[in-house]
């Protein structure tokens, strides 16, 4: 069983910062597309950011791109997901998650592995 591990969430101010952690199985970081996720209280899972295996492509969601930056360490096995800017409701529990085929597939959340998240919370 594929484990990915979260970490870095918390309660911050609006308009404030928090950069989460995902680390992953090297056999899987190494080889695998990996992104986070996200879903509010009473609302639907949504695609946050992806980044390519080698790191060298990334795409987001329209609701976090210029806020959101993607980034992994592949030395350490970890993805990172900086947000900054963020606002009330980028409140929910974040989930990191891995597959090998980076495409349309993030945008309908057909991914192979999940974390179990973390959640953010950003006041007003």
């Amino acid at each position: 069983q594929v484990r990915l591990v979260e970490s870095g969430g918390g309660s911050v101010q609006d308009g404030g910062s928090l950069r989460l952690s995902c680390a992953a199985p090297g056999r899987i970081f190494s080889s695998y597309a990996m992104g986070w996720f996200r879903r509010g209280t009473g609302k639907e899972r949504e695609f946050v950011a992806a980044i390519r295996w080698s790191g060298g492509s990334t795409f987001y969601a329209d609701s976090v791109e210029g806020r959101f930056t993607i980034s992994r360490d592949n030395a350490k096995n970890t993805v990172y997901l900086q947000m900054n800017s963020l606002k009330p409701e980028d409140t929910a529990v974040y989930y990191c998650a891995a597959d090998q085929i980076y495409d349309t597939n993030w945008y309908q959340g057909s991914v192979e592995y999940w974390g179990k998240g973390t959640l953010v919370t950003v006041s007003s």
